[in-house]
């Protein structure tokens, strides 16, 4: 249609194209389209006519000015879509005219086209030198937001670098990390393909397969890349075709089925109607261009007049196509011929569903934004009207400039092209979903807009059916999720998404799910039997509560017990010769520390505090050497008393109970001493043990100094070993009145007690170590008291005839 500037329209009517064959002695034939005519592509092309029609009705968008349009088939290849872009370019005008009222009809100010990415791109790049605009409704390759190469470039449809993210977060929405991948071996397919596999990358997805295919492939390669999808293991598969190519593939499926497959579409085919018969396909899920409404163009669609079909060969074709039968009375025989009686409002097919307009709104828009431009060119508003004026020769480059700054809204859709020449990203989330008739429907279950805050971007308001009409979110993955307490290690060889689960090492843990790597507990933590919550150490120490400490505690309170008994014993028979002959007062002395020893045992027991640490050390080296300093004076009066019988002695006069008690006070003073040193230096104190035993807290007293600990232990041996020596020399001195036998016997328990209990002091873990020391002190301190003064009890108590003088003198018993 011709009209004061002019539009051009490129749009893929048919499939194929007929190729001649080339001899090189005769012009070669154009090229000719061939094929049925795509009734949906059909719709978008009159859409454009309707736009127009409406447009050159309208008295606010270029009042006075009539657009014509320039439509043409590019048969959806290459090379037609090339013939048609320098066709557009250069003109129609048959006649040259030399001067400058030049005629314009043959001239389009801007080009709406084309619906594929390889055909735009091969477009842009003629027509992009000349700066002619191009607004493409169908190409998403995001390749053609590169103004460098397309600078004349637009689109009413956003780029697949937002619909490829969209995709991504969707499949990472429901947990799918194992995909299969097809795509179209074009433009769009391989390098929409692309974009998906570095955002899908970065939300941590795995692709089992990438294939490839085109419409122009052999059977075999169609194949093949059935046959990889039947034994892949992943369940989702994201499909980046054209309608042409996945068409294929799907009738290849068809013939084999595969197991069941959740599909993931991406706008090119998932809202595509014709699409919908593949029964394989249902639950399939994707991204479409919003729904919109077109007001008239239903009407103005089924509004074909018999003129207007017989007065264009499409229109001619197409009504042929859709009621089967020729217009042309030359038909033959076996061919039906139309008479006339033909209702167009009765067909049901693609050109007359006008349920649906998702791509059909983007040539509207398309076809609206190029007339905004050349309004804004060639039209000025004033305070009454706005005036244009047809008669003004505007240049691509005008048009080119005012499509940059296009802002208007139409049927309630705002356009507008940022300064990639791309829209806003908004899209909805489709759902193939079984209606109860069995047949496969089309819904809207969420949006998406890309221009939301991060997160924010879905909008689910439906329920989805899965594949198979599942209402369960299918599982896609390499390996199942590792559960906390264990952590991912990836499989050698393979995608990250492939990895075992090991359990945590001891001491840490993991408590989320997938869990790369684990973490240990503080210090004071240990991990329970699952690995995945750190809880607080147990703390252990010899405590009144357990059956270790109440027996020790039983047998020190035992222990003195037995001391005040005997101690009583003796003060009550406190006259009779045995208790006299044995120097009574350092035997009440002895028997009082041995007492002392008993009852500092328990000062080991229970939970280590600063007061206690210093005391239990301290009373036991004081008590201990009181202990012995007194049995050492016993030893020194047994030998003493020998000397002092034989003739002209006077020994006795230099030990006497003074000497003696001064001697049990300096040996003492000097464990006091030593003592006291230490705890001013350096004390004992209460510690968290976390090193002998992972899982628990050990509480005990830590030494402090060393030196000062051994340096107690150590003046305690050196004088039990003083002790045994002179007992050991004085047990065979004559009678019944040396008790040195007795003495004897005690220290050799008591110096073995305390030599085996260094090593075992040293290797005992734990609150055993308290318990070891415990038990050397108890046993040294029975040994006493059982070796000493039990066997003189014996006598006081059972054998009175023996506690007398007359026996402990005789010389001739044995």
């Amino acid at each position: 249609m011709d009209g004061d500037y002019a539009i051009g329209g490129v749009f893929g009517i048919r499939y194929y194209t007929h190729t001649p064959v080339h001899n090189y002695t005769t012009i070669p034939e154009p090229l000719k389209c061939t094929g049925r005519i795509n009734f949906r592509v059909l719709r978008f092309a009159l859409a454009m006519a309707f736009a127009i029609e409406e447009i050159n009705n309208s008295t606010e968008l270029l009042p006075g000015i009539k657009l014509g349009y320039q439509i043409h088939d590019s048969c959806t290849t290459v090379s037609v879509t090339m013939q048609v872009a320098f066709q557009l370019s250069n003109g129609l005008d048959p006649v040259f005219y030399p001067r400058d009222n030049c005629s314009q009809s043959g001239m389009v100010m801007a080009i709406v086209g084309e619906a594929e990415s390889t055909a735009s791109i091969i477009m842009s790049r003629v027509i992009g030198p000349f700066n002619i605009p191009q607004v493409s409704y169908f190409a998403t390759c995001a390749c053609l937001s590169d103004k460098q190469q397309f600078p004349s470039f637009f689109r009413t449809i956003p780029s697949d670098q937002f619909q490829t993210d969209a995709l991504a977060k969707l499949i990472k929405h429901f947990g799918w990390t194992w995909i299969g991948a097809v795509r179209s071996d074009s433009d769009y397919g391989n390098k929409g393909m692309a974009s998906f596999l570095d955002a899908a990358q970065r939300e941590g997805i795995c692709v089992e397969y990438s294939e490839s295919l085109h419409r122009t492939h052999t059977r075999s390669r169609i194949q093949r890349v059935a046959d990889v999808i039947r034994r892949s293991t992943a369940v989702v598969i994201v499909a980046f075709t054209a309608s042409a190519e996945l068409k294929l593939l799907l009738e290849e499926l068809s013939l084999k089925p595969s197991p069941p497959r959740q599909w993931i579409g991406s706008e090119s085919w998932v809202t595509n109607r014709d699409m919908l018969k593949f029964s394989i396909c249902a639950g399939a899920i994707g991204f479409g261009i919003q729904k919109s409404v077109i007001p008239g163009l239903r009407e103005f669609l089924l509004d074909l007049s018999p003129t207007k079909v017989a007065a264009s060969p499409v229109l001619t074709e197409f009504w042929e196509d859709a009621f089967n039968c020729r217009l042309e009375k030359s038909a033959a025989k076996d061919e039906i011929v139309c008479d006339g009686t033909e209702d167009i409002q009765t067909l049901q097919n693609q050109y007359t569903d006008t349920s649906q307009l998702r791509a059909t709104n983007m040539v509207y828009k398309a076809v609206y934004a190029i007339a905004h431009a050349i309004h804004n060119a060639v039209c000025k508003d004033t305070n009454s009207a706005t005036q244009c004026d047809k008669s003004t020769r505007i240049e691509f480059k005008q048009v080119l400039a005012q499509l940059k700054k296009v802002t208007f809204s139409k049927n309630g859709y705002d356009v507008s092209f940022d300064i990639n020449g791309d829209p806003v990203a908004t899209y909805e989330l489709v759902n193939w979903q079984k209606s109860e008739s069995g047949s496969i429907e089309m819904v809207t279950v969420g949006l998406y807009d890309a221009s939301l805050p991060k997160g924010q971007e879905f909008s689910i308001n439906r329920n989805f059916t899965w594949v198979d009409g599942g209402t369960h979110v299918p599982v896609s993955v390499c390996s199942d999720s590792c559960p906390p307490g264990t952590r991912k290690v990836l499989q050698k060889g393979k995608p990250i998404c492939c990895y075992d689960c090991v359990p945590c090492p001891e001491g840490e843990i993991s408590n989320t799910t997938d869990s790369p790597d684990c973490f240990p507990c503080p210090k004071e933590f240990w991990p329970n039997a699952e690995r995945d919550t750190c809880f607080p150490k147990p703390v252990e120490f010899l405590s009144f509560d357990e059956v270790l400490g109440i027996i020790l505690a039983v047998f020190s309170v035992a222990g003195a017990c037995l001391a005040i008994t005997t101690a009583a014993v003796f003060f009550l028979h406190r006259t009779s010769p045995i208790v006299r002959a044995n120097n009574s007062e350092l035997s009440f002395l002895l028997l009082f520390s041995l007492t002392l020893c008993f009852l500092c045992s328990l000062t080991f027991i229970g939970a280590p505090s600063h007061w206690s640490c210093r005391l239990r050390h301290t009373a036991f080296g004081i008590t201990f050497v009181l202990c012995i300093s007194c049995v050492l004076g016993k030893t020194i009066v047994v030998l003493m008393a020998f000397k002092a019988t034989l003739p002209g002695s006077n020994v006795m006069k230099w030990f006497g109970p003074l000497q003696q008690r001064m001697t049990v006070l300096s040996f003492t003073f000097i464990q006091v001493l030593i003592c006291t040193i230490w705890l001013c230096l350096s004390p004992p104190f209460p510690m968290k043990n976390l090193t002998i035993y992972k899982e628990r807290i050990i509480l005990e007293c830590a030494l402090g100094s060393a030196i000062g600990f051994w340096a107690v232990l150590g003046y305690i041996g050196l004088l039990a070993v003083f002790c045994l020596v002179l007992a050991v020399l004085a047990r065979k001195l004559p009678d019944n009145f040396n008790e040195a036998k007795l003495i004897t016997f005690s220290m050799l328990i008591f110096c073995a007690v305390w030599i085996t209990f260094i090593p075992a002091y040293v290797s005992s873990p734990g609150k055993f170590t308290v318990a070891v020391e415990i038990f050397a002190i108890l046993a040294s301190s029975f040994g006493l008291i059982l070796c000493i003064f039990v066997p003189k009890c014996y006598i006081i108590l059972f054998k009175p005839e023996k506690n007398t003088k007359k026996h402990l003198m005789n010389k001739n018993e044995s």
